[in-house]
């Protein structure tokens, strides 16, 4: 197989599942199975090009806020975006200076799907029929920071899928917690992946940067499409059709690698 091929085959799974609430570190291990692995380095740049790439789908409500922000809910809004990133990344740093190490087993991402699947089913019959709101409570907040850090223990969670579930738990209705996710999600995977590409810069001997930044445009056009797609499907439909998905997926990562010989 081509190597080209590999990496825009890699750019399209990172850019489909970086903002679905499936996990796209879970689906880039399982790809890993059958193409050839690839550096960190590339990883997180892929990752970072899919991130800025929905940034001009949230440009009217970051004009809003930043062009007045002196109004009491534009500030109220950066306020609790900016705490919401500060309790991941502290929690985040407290998590590296540990020793913690993201684990690349694929039983871990598999029951990862397969419970983060069963969830959303469950916080989809709970809500069902109950007072939902834009409202951004404290609460949120909090569970949004700490939410960010569950997905980031546990691949295969998926950071928007987990956060996602704990906003509609606690009383959100779908496009305003789908919008808090992204939000808060984009500075914190654009500070996570700047601090990663600033680490590996230093080990890194040779990266075909041509390859790199063909799967990095691929990751972004895919991520775009695929976000602005969302942002209208959550107006009207339930986040069911993804916990099947991750059910069936789950379930068949964990039936695959259990026939597999041992090495």
């Amino acid at each position: 197989m081509p190597i080209w091929f590999v990496v825009v085959l890699l750019g399209i799974i990172e850019g489909i599942t970086e903002f679905l609430p499936v996990s796209s570190t879970g689906h880039l291990l399982l790809a890993e199975q059958w193409l050839p692995k690839q550096s960190d380095l590339f990883n997180v740049v892929i990752q970072s090009g899919a991130v800025l790439a929905v940034l001009p789908l949230f440009s009217d409500r970051l004009k809003r806020v930043f062009c007045d922000l002196r109004a009491p809910q534009n500030l109220d809004f950066v306020i609790k975006v900016f705490v919401a990133f500060f309790i991941t990344g502290v929690g985040g740093y407290l998590m590296e200076k540990k020793g913690f190490k993201l684990p690349e087993e694929h039983s871990p991402v598999a029951w990862a799907l397969l419970i983060g699947g069963v969830l959303f089913i469950v916080a989809e019959y709970w809500v069902k029929n109950r007072p939902k709101s834009e409202e951004i409570s404290w609460a949120i907040v909090a569970a949004v920071g700490f939410g960010q850090l569950i997905a980031a223990g546990f691949p295969g969670a998926s950071r928007s899928g987990t956060t996602i579930i704990l906003c509609l738990l606690l009383g959100m209705n779908r496009p305003a917690a789908t919008e808090f996710s992204f939000l808060v999600g984009i500075p914190t995977m654009l500070a996570a992946g700047g601090y990663k590409i600033f680490k590996e810069m230093h080990h890194v001997s040779h990266e075909n940067w041509s390859l790199l930044w063909l799967s990095t445009i691929v990751s972004a056009i895919v991520s775009f499409i695929v976000v602005k797609w969302l942002i209208r499907f959550v107006q009207s439909h339930t986040f069911n059709s993804f916990a099947i998905y991750r059910i069936l997926v789950g379930t068949a990562m964990l039936w695959y690698f259990w026939h597999q010989p041992p090495v």
